[in-house]
Formats: structure tokens, sequence, C-alpha cells
């Protein structure tokens, strides 16, 4: 974790949100901690896979729609 202290900087140079409420020609002390974030977890394979939203249609059926189109037309 990082810690970052800056000491007698001027207030002036605040960003307007911190600056409110401080008087622009004081000097303060300025703390800056790096929040621990939580770790990511890495997905297997299989979490991936069963994320894929369905249908899922085989090659079959994929055909059997294939051919059945190309009938219509015939018609």
């Amino acid at each position: 974790m990082n810690k970052i202290v800056k000491e007698h900087y001027p207030a002036s140079r605040l960003p307007e949100d911190l600056r409110a409420g401080v008087d622009p020609a004081s000097t303060v002390t300025i703390t800056i901690v790096e929040e621990a974030t939580a770790p990511r977890e890495v997905m297997s394979l299989e979490e991936i896979w069963a994320l894929r939203a369905p249908p899922f249609r085989t090659a079959r059926e994929i055909d059997d729609d294939l051919r059945r189109r190309r009938d219509e037309w015939d018609d």
C-alpha cells in the first residue's frame, strides 16, 4: 500500500472540492493513502463457456435449418 505525505502545501492549489472551508492563504498537510483493492479472480475456461448466452445449436441443427430455408426459396 502506497502512502504520500505533502507538508506545507498551499491550500490555494487544492482541487475545488477539497478547498471548501479552508482558507486559501493557509498551508495544509496532504496525506494520500492508496486503498486496497480486492484481488481479481481469474475465471476458468469452464466458467467462461458457462456464461455464453443460449441457445446453442448443433452443426446438424444448423444444417437442417439452412436446408429448410433453401427449400423455401425453391417454392
